[in-house]
C-alpha cells in the first residue's frame, strides 16, 4: 500500500472496530529532544496516525501550548532535516506518520529533495497550515511520485464552492477545523459545527477529522458521529510535558465514543 493511502486505511481500521481514529500530535523534540523515538513509540501505541510538528518560529495556526513547545524544542535544535535523521534511523512505527509544517522549513530543504528524503524516512504526508490550495501545485508536484499526501484543511468559514475544491484535492484525509482562530482552545461544538462537519463528510471521498481544540472524552463522544476521526494536539503535548502515560490517556478518549 502506498504511503497516501495508508493514511486512509488506518482510519477506516479504526472506524471498522466502530471507534473513531485518533491522530494524535506532538511537537517534534518536545518536551525532550533525547526522548523524540520514545515520545513517537509511546503516541504510536495510542493512536491510529501520528502528526509530528515541526517547530517553527511564527506558527501562526497554534495557540499557547504549542508555541511554547516549538520555542522550547527550536532552542534544543530541533530542525526538519533533524527530524527526517532521526525518523530515517528508527524503526519503522506501526502507525502512519505525518509531518506539519509551515512552508519556510520545507523550501528551506528543497521540495525534491524533501519528498525522496520524507518518503526513506517512512514519512506518509504533510500537512503545510499556511500553504493555500491555490499556490500548493509545485509541492503536489515533488510528492506525487513518493505517493504522499497533501493534506488540507477545511473551516467554519470555507465557502461552498471552495470547500468542494479542498475536499476534492486533499488526500490521506481531511482536516476540518472546528473553529476559526488558533488551536489549544477547548470546543463547544455546538450544533452549527457539527452540521458544517456533516457537509464536509458529505463532500468527502476520503476520511474526514475534526481538530483544534479538543481534548475530553465528551468532545469526542459526540463528534464520532459526525467525522472519522479526531486530531489531539495541544492537549496530548501537555500529556508529554506532566510525562504521563500517551496511550493510556488516549486510551480514556477512544473508551468514552465506544
Amino acid at each position: 500500500m502506498n504511503p497516501r493511502d495508508r493514511i486512509s486505511a488506518a482510519i477506516r481500521a479504526a472506524n471498522a472496530r466502530a471507534e473513531p481514529a485518533l491522530v494524535g500530535f506532538m511537537t517534534a523534540g518536545y518536551p525532550s529532544r533525547e526522548r523524540f523515538r520514545e515520545h513517537l513509540q509511546a503516541i504510536a501505541a495510542g493512536a491510529d496516525v501520528i502528526e509530528v510538528g515541526v517547530p517553527f518560529t511564527d506558527p501562526m495556526a497554534d495557540g499557547v501550548t504549542i508555541q511554547r513547545a516549538s520555542r522550547a524544542a527550536l532552542a534544543q535544535g530541533v530542525s526538519l532535516r533533524w527530524i527526517l535523521a532521526e525518523l530515517q534511523v528508527m524503526p519503522r512505527l506501526a502507525v502512519p506518520v505525518i509531518l506539519m509544517s509551515y512552508l519556510n522549513p520545507l523550501l528551506a530543504i528543497g521540495l525534491e529533495e524533501l519528498s525522496r528524503t520524507a518518503a526513506a524516512a517512512g514519512v506518509c504526508g504533510f500537512i503545510v497550515p499556511d500553504l493555500p490550495l491555490d499556490e500548493s501545485g509545485d509541492l503536489r508536484r515533488a510528492l506525487a511520485p513518493h505517493a504522499l499526501a497533501l493534506i488540507q484543511m477545511v473551516t467554519p468559514v470555507t465557502s461552498a464552492a471552495r470547500l468542494a475544491r479542498l475536499c476534492e484535492a486533499s488526500q490521506g484525509f481531511i482536516y476540518a477545523v472546528t473553529m476559526t482562530g488558533t488551536t489549544g482552545r477547548s470546543v463547544l461544538v455546538p450544533d452549527a459545527v457539527l452540521a458544517y462537519l456533516d457537509r464536509v463528510r458529505a463532500l468527502a471521498r476520503i476520511p474526514v477529522c475534526a481538530g483544534f481544540g479538543i481534548r475530553s472524552r465528551e468532545q469526542v463522544a459526540l463528534l464520532s458521529a459526525h467525522v472519522d476521526g479526531v486530531i489531539v494536539g495541544s492537549a496530548l503535548v501537555e500529556v508529554l510535558e506532566r510525562d504521563a502515560d500517551p496511550a493510556a490517556w488516549l486510551g480514556t478518549l477512544r473508551a468514552s465514543a465506544r
